[in-house]
C-alpha cells in the first residue's frame, strides 16, 4: 500500500548567530521601551503636579487681590468689581484659558488672547459653575467635546457686598497641550532608540560571528570527517569554552582515529589467523579420498581440531570485545589473599597443571575479582602450554601496588618478545596451540585496573608474568583504543 501522503515540509534552519542577534537586539529593544515608558510615567506625573501646583498658586493671587493687605486695603464696591480685575491682572501661562462668571455667563473675558479660548466647548462652564456650586474653590476636571482641561473654579464673594449675584472666577489648563511637549523628546528619543539597536545589531552580529567561528569551523570539520579521512583536527585559539570544546572534539577525535586503527587491525588479524587453518580444513576436505575410511578419519580428525581452534579465537574475541565497553570492570574492595587462595584452587583443575601457592600479600585492593581470577587463570593456562605445566600464584605489595603474579618454569620470554608478548595474536617464538589473544586479555584488564603487565625472567630459569594495580586508586573505568 502505497503512501499518498505528502513529505513534511522541513522547517528553515536558522542559524545560532541569527538568533543570538535577534535575541541581543530584542531585549535591547524591550529595554529602551522600559526606559521610555518610564521616563514618559514619570514626566507625565510631573507636568500634572506642576499643573496643580500652578492653579493653586493662581487661587492665592485672586484672594491676595480680592483680599489686598492691611498697608493697602482694596476698597471694591462689589464682587463684579473684584472679579473683573482678577480677569484683568491675572497673568496665565502657556495653554492656559481665563474667564469670569456671573449668574452663570460669561461675564469678563482677558484683555489679551490666551492659547485656550474656554468658550469652544460650551459645556464646560455650566460644569464649572456646578462643580463650585458648594461655594468653596474645586480643581476638577473637564474631558468632554473633545477637550481635557484641568480647571480651578473659585466664587469670588465680598463681605457686606451690595449684590448678591453668583461670581466665580476660572482658570484652566488644556492637558493635552501640556503633555505635548513631551512628543518632541519623545521622538528624539524613538530615533535614538533606532540608531542605538541598529549599531547593536550590527556589534553583536560581528561579536557573534567571531565566537561562533570555532563552532562553524567544527561543522565544517565534522562535515569532511569521515571513516577514510580522520586526520582532520580543530585549530585552537583563545582560552574560553569554546577553546576546550574545540580541545575536547580534537580529544574524540583522536579517539575515534584510534578506535578505527585499532578495528581495522583486529580485522587484519582476524582474517589471517581464520585463513590458516580455512585454508588447511578446505585443502584436506578437497583431497579426502572418501572411499577410504582411515583418510575420512584423519581428515574428520583435522578439521575437528581446525574447528575447535577457530571456536576457541572466537571466543577469545568475544571475551575481548566485552573489555572495551564503557565499564569493562567494577571494582570494589577485595580481600587480594583470599582471592589468590581461590584462583590457586581453579587453577589446579586445569589439565596438566601442576600449580604451588607462593608468597600472599595480606591486604584489601579495589578489584574486580572476577576479571582478576579470568586473568590469572588465563597466566595460568599460558604457564601450563608454554611453561610445562608447574607454575606458582602469589602476591605482594610495593609502592603502592598490588602485584600478581604467575611463575613458571619454562623456556622463558625472549628480551625482544617482552613487549610484543602481550600484543593480540602474538605466540611467541614457539609455535603453540592458542588464539594469541590470552595474554592480550590479561593486559587489557590490568590496564582497566588502572595498572599494566608485564613478563620478567625469573631466577633460575622461567618467566614471572605479572599484573600490576594501585592500591588507593580506582580506574577510570574505560579502555584507552589505541593501546592494544
Amino acid at each position: 500500500m502505497n503512501d499518498s501522503r505528502p513529505p513534511k515540509r522541513r522547517m528553515p534552519v536558522v542559524s545560532v548567530r541569527v538568533r543570538l542577534v535577534v535575541v541581543i537586539t530584542l531585549v535591547a529593544a524591550l529595554g529602551l521601551a522600559a526606559v521610555a515608558a518610564a521616563v514618559f510615567v514619570v514626566e507625565r506625573a510631573t507636568i500634572m503636579h506642576q499643573v496643580e501646583d500652578r492653579l493653586r498658586a493662581n487661587l492665592e493671587s485672586a484672594r491676595f487681590i480680592v483680599e489686598g493687605d492691611e498697608a493697602n486695603p482694596l476698597g471694591w464696591g462689589s464682587s463684579r468689581e473684584a472679579l473683573e480685575d482678577i480677569v484683568r491682572r491675572m497673568s496665565p501661562d502657556d495653554n492656559t484659558g481665563v474667564l469670569g462668571v456671573v449668574d452663570d455667563n460669561i461675564a469678563y473675558l482677558p484683555g489679551v488672547p490666551l492659547d485656550v479660548d474656554l468658550r469652544e466647548a460650551p459645556g464646560f462652564v455650566p460644569f464649572a459653575v456646578e462643580a463650585a456650586a458648594g461655594g468653596d474653590p474645586v480643581l476638577g476636571t473637564y474631558a468632554d467635546e473633545g477637550v481635557n482641561w484641568r480647571f480651578l473654579a473659585a466664587p469670588v464673594e465680598l463681605p457686606n457686598a451690595p449684590d448678591a449675584s453668583d461670581v466665580l472666577f476660572i482658570m484652566a489648563y488644556d492637558v493635552h497641550a501640556e503633555l505635548s511637549e513631551l512628543v518632541e523628546p519623545g521622538r528624539i528619543f524613538v530615533i535614538s532608540s533606532i540608531v542605538v539597536i541598529v549599531v547593536i545589531a550590527g556589534v553583536a552580529t560581528i561579536v557573534a560571528g567571531r565566537l561562533l567561528r570555532p563552532l562553524r569551523r567544527m561543522r565544517e570539520t565534522a562535515e569532511r570527517v569521515s571513516a577514510q579521512s580522520l586526520g582532520e583536527r580543530l585549530p585552537i585559539e583563545g582560552r574560553d569554552d569554546v577553546s576546550e570544546l574545540a580541545a575536547t572534539m580534537n580529544a574524540m577525535l583522536d579517539r575515534l582515529d584510534g578506535a578505527l586503527d585499532s578495528q581495522r587491525q583486529l580485522l587484519s588479524d582476524v582474517g589471517h589467523e581464520l585463513k590458516t587453518p580455512l585454508t588447511i580444513v578446505r585443502g584436506h576436505v578437497e583431497l579426502l579420498d572418501p572411499e577410504e575410511p582411515s583418510d575420512v578419519r584423519e581428515t574428520q580428525a583435522l578439521v575437528v581440531d581446525e574447528l575447535d581452534r577457530m571456536s576457541r579465537l572466537v571466543q577469545d574475541l568475544s571475551s575481548t570485545a566485552s573489555l572495551h565497553g564503557p565499564t569493562p570492570v567494577q571494582p570494589v574492595p577485595t580481600d587480594a589473599a583470599d582471592l589468590i587462595a581461590q584462583v590457586t584452587r581453579k587453577a589446579s583443575g586445569i589439565d596438566g597443571a601442576d600449580v604451588a601457592a607462593g608468597p600472599i600479600a595480606e591486604v584489601v585492593a579495589p578489584l574486580d575479582a572476577a576479571r582478576i581470577t579470568q586473568a590469572l587463570l588465563q597466566l595460568s593456562q599460558n604457564a601450563v602450554t608454554h611453561g610445562g605445566g608447574r607454575f606458582v600464584i602469589g602476591s605482594h605489595t610495593d609502592a603502592g601496588q598490588l602485584h600478581l603474579w604467575v611463575r613458571d618454569y619454562g623456556p622463558g620470554v625472549a628480551d625482544a618478545d617482552k613487549q610484543s608478548v602481550f600484543e593480540r595474536f602474538t605466540r611467541g617464538a614457539a609455535e603453540k596451540p592458542g588464539s594469541g589473544l590470552g595474554l592480550n586479555i590479561v593486559q587489557v584488564i590490568a590496564r582497566a585496573h588502572g595498572g599494566s603487565a608485564s613478563v620478567t625472567d625469573a631466577p633460575g630459569g622461567g618467566s614471572i608474568f605479572q599484573i600490576s594495580v594501585p592500591l588507593n586508586e580506582r580506574p577510570a573505568g574505560g579502555i584507552d583504543p589505541h593501546r592494544r
